[in-house]
């Protein structure tokens, strides 16, 4: 029971929130402040108590829903989705304190928005059924478009018409693959099961070609999400024209809903076709790591570099992924975690400074640092984790995803992924110090800086705790690691066995050879 407060106190603090008075909008903001702490404390409960000796589903709830469809509210948790339940719990008191002073309008609505948000997050994270995770999936969908399209910029339709297409028709083909696993995944050919712990045991039997077409049906879902190149054209404008809690919650959780779904879906499920699809998917991320980091190079206005910086980084996760390696797979797990803190604290400082001059473009600033000393000591701690500095928690993941992809076996040309991938880290360091010194070095030539005001309680409260973080992952990688390790070994040695030379290949092998003189016979 210990993952029932986790999800369901979110939703607790939207329906509390229907009561609350609208014109209280102090007694508003406090009561999802104090369910979003809430959350926090059952989810360090859960992952303190959690063993990360082990590689299997912890906290499992199996309730019955719709017996004819064998679909149930199953929620558990392994080593990966601990990491990233705990990843939302941080985020989002983060993303409610900042919204304190930003959100002006309709703040009742706007923070009911964020509970449910929440609550569809959490749940598509610890979703062990096919039909849930569905249903979590879509429930994301409805708070997200509201929070840009009502609370966003200038362009905030466009922007949430674009993000709720393309989330939408990927939604639809992952439905179709989710209902033939339904129909096909049962081993008793008894009828439809929604139980993705048996069908993560049925998937690998599945024949190679139909195998290939659910494994494209998921991953174009997921690739959206994350987003992969070339399906990333939504989250730029996703990213400018939501409100600075909107992109934190965005950039630090929603993407890695998209590379979970890759990690739990396809390679779980489908190993064979993910190996078929490796080379495939690690160049697209490759391709997305250069021209991500390119495409953020020429960028004026501050909050679309970082947004470019997401698909950059987004692409280092897939290659960790589709590396299918132990040390890979880890580092893609921990980047995700490192992606949403580092990311989080770069939008949280762009919003600071919009609030404060309302301009985002790195002409406006300059000399900043003279003014705002503490938060630009914070805002280059953030940029230095992005960049990837050892000692900092961004030089962890992509270490070891490179490392990953480097010793992958699956990957017929390691080596230049490898290559590639790590001119991304370069890049990164050129269009990052270049931001961060034309925001905040130089002369002050704007005479509007001269008033800029230095990092408020609140936004220390902010900020301080994931820049702890960001320091804590950097110097003691092993503290989430170990959490995450049995799980990712265990995948692996799964996948493994399935590739051509594995055990289960062979078995694999064996049945179809016997099935087929059986047949001539």
């Amino acid at each position: 029971m210990a993952l029932l407060p986790v999800l369901l106190l979110p939703l607790l603090g939207a329906v509390a929130l229907m009561f609350v008075d609208r014109t209280a909008v102090k007694g508003i903001k406090m009561t999802a402040l104090i369910f979003s702490i809430l959350t926090f404390i059952a989810s360090l409960a859960a992952f303190l108590g959690f063993d990360h000796g082990s590689g299997d589903f912890q906290y499992l709830v199996d309730w019955t829903w719709i017996t004819s469809l064998d679909a149930g509210f199953r929620i558990g948790a392994d080593g990966m989705a601990i990491l990233l339940v705990m990843l939302t719990t941080v985020i989002m008191p983060v993303a409610i304190l900042t919204s304190f002073s930003s959100i002006k309008k309709s703040e009742k609505l706007y923070y009911v928005m964020l509970m449910l948000l929440q609550f569809g997050m959490t749940g598509v994270f610890l979703a062990l059924d096919t039909f849930l995770f569905y249903v979590f999936w879509e429930v994301i969908l409805i708070p997200m478009y509201f929070i840009i399209g009502i609370w966003g910029g200038q362009n905030r339709i466009y922007a949430s018409i674009k993000f709720f297409l393309y989330t939408m028709f990927g939604s639809l083909l992952m439905l179709i693959a989710i209902i033939w696993l339904g129909f096909h995944g049962d081993p008793s050919g008894g009828g439809f099961t929604a139980n993705l712990l048996t069908l993560r045991d049925v998937g690998p039997s599945i024949p190679m070609e139909t195998q290939q077409w659910l494994f494209l049906a998921f991953a174009l879902s997921f690739a959206i999400k994350v987003p992969l190149f070339p399906l990333h054209t939504w989250l730029p404008d996703a990213h400018v024209q939501a409100p600075t809690a909107g992109s934190v919650i965005l950039a630090g959780v929603l993407l890695k809903l998209g590379t979970y779904g890759l990690i739990r879906f396809n390679l779980e499920l489908f190993p064979q076709a993910s190996y078929y699809f490796a080379d495939a998917m690690c160049v697209l991320a490759v391709i997305g790591v250069i021209y991500g980091a390119l495409v953020a190079m020429v960028q004026t206005d501050i909050k679309k570099l970082v947004a470019y910086s997401s698909v950059s980084h987004m692409g280092f996760i897939v290659l960790g992924i589709f590396s299918m390696t132990t040390a890979g797979l880890q580092g893609a797990i921990i980047q995700m975690v490192n992606h949403g803190l580092s990311t989080g604290m770069l939008f949280l400082c762009v919003g600071a400074l919009y609030e404060r001059r309302h301009t985002r473009e790195i002409e406006d600033y300059g000399g900043v640092m003279a003014r705002m000393p503490r938060f630009g000591v914070i805002f280059g701690i953030a940029m230095l984790a992005s960049v990837g500095l050892p000692g900092l928690n961004g030089f962890v993941g992509e270490f070891l995803t490179l490392l990953g992809a480097y010793n992958a076996p699956a990957l017929d040309g390691n080596v230049w992924y490898t290559v590639f991938a790590a001119s991304g880290v370069i890049l990164a360091a050129v269009y990052l110090l270049k931001m961060y010194n034309g925001v905040m070095f130089g002369p002050i030539n704007n005479t509007k800086n001269e008033s800029l005001t230095d990092m408020t309680r609140s936004e220390a409260w902010q900020l301080v705790p994931l820049a702890a973080l960001c320091f804590w992952i950097g110097l003691f990688p092993n503290t989430f690691l170990d959490y995450s390790k049995a799980s990712t070994e265990q995948l692996v040695e799964k996948v493994e066995s399935f590739l051509p030379g594995g055990s289960g290949y062979a078995m694999e092998a064996a049945e179809s050879t016997t099935a087929g003189t059986s047949d001539d016979h």
